[in-house]
């Protein structure tokens, strides 16, 4: 089968599309076809290996010390089941899923064997195998980090960053649970946010939103750009400040992707897609994605 490599750390030129052994699965696992998967901010992280100065050796330890242990990244997709394992009862060949694979990434692939019991989920029917590939990182990390902060129907919630793949997630999901949101983003993304939900909108290239006299209840960095110190005076009394740029890692949870595919299901969320590549296209996909200015999500179409 063919597969985008990571053959070291470094540029994106080190991922090489290369010809690999197709997975068999185990008595407990399921073979998925793969039809979509995307470029996510953590997959630029591993691939260019950005760490703290201080785990840097730990995170070597961890993911591999010249290169990534699990060559193929990804970390999430949707597909179809081809095949399954002996003891696998809850899918079925021909069921199309979407699914996280977490640390095992391997999602840049036309074939991946996952766990049946691992974060796999029925795909709804009405909903693209690019939606649906493209819900579920942003959606678990906007929905761990909305529960630190303990969202609630009513508050005033702020999404820094809201144009991206969190922060588009983020702004419809604190609608859900009863927000009321505002988005910060550039001036080329504020009708998107404002589509998404965004009861208003800071360009913030023109407006400082700590000088704008509002106070959030929870300020939801989405991007990891700027800090508690800085949004201090824009949180109301015993406002929550929560960002995606320190070391703490969103939990996945399958209660998570049931909700997400629920919601994606009542076309209560959708995904945003700024561009579709192909894997043969993988080099560029990361070029465009390490460029910090995407909308929403970048998603890789297995043909």
């Amino acid at each position: 089968m063919n597969a985008v490599l990571c053959t070291q750390y470094g540029p994106p030129e080190v991922l090489k599309l290369q010809k690999v052994r197709k997975p068999e699965p185990r008595d407990n696992e399921v073979l998925i076809r793969i039809r979509a998967t995307t470029v996510t901010a953590g997959d630029i992280r591993i691939r260019a290996f950005r760490s703290p100065a201080l785990m840097w050796l730990p995170m070597r330890l961890v993911l591999g010390i010249t290169k990534p242990r699990k060559p193929i990244l990804g970390v999430e997709l949707s597909g179809e089941i081809e095949a399954i394992g002996s003891k696998v009862t809850r899918f079925k060949a021909g069921d199309q899923v979407f699914a996280m694979t977490g640390m095992k990434f391997g999602a840049h692939a036309e074939y991946l064997a996952l766990p049946e019991k691992g974060l796999i989920a029925i795909k709804p029917e009405q909903v693209s195998f690019e939606t649906a590939a493209s819900v579920l990182y942003g959606g678990t990390t906007a929905l761990h980090f909305l529960r630190k902060g303990n969202i609630r129907s009513g508050q005033k919630v702020m999404v820094y960053g809201a144009s991206g793949t969190v922060g588009t997630l983020t702004v419809q999901l604190a609608k859900y649970f009863g927000a009321e949101v505002t988005g910060v983003c550039s001036t080329g993304n504020l009708e998107m946010v404002k589509a998404l939900g965004a009861d208003k909108v800071i360009d913030y290239t023109k407006e400082n939103f700590t000088e704008t006299g509002e106070r959030y209840d929870m300020i939801f960095d989405a991007v990891g750009k700027t800090t508690k110190a800085h949004c201090e005076k824009a949180l109301a009394a015993g406002g929550a400040f929560v960002t995606v740029g320190g070391m703490e890692v969103a939990r996945e949870l399958m209660e998570d992707v049931l909700l997400l595919q629920k919601l994606l299901a009542e076309g209560k969320i959708k995904s945003v897609i700024d561009r579709t590549y192909t894997l043969e296209q993988m080099v560029e996909a990361h070029r465009y994605v390490e460029n910090g200015r995407k909308k929403g999500s970048v998603v890789i179409q297995v043909l």
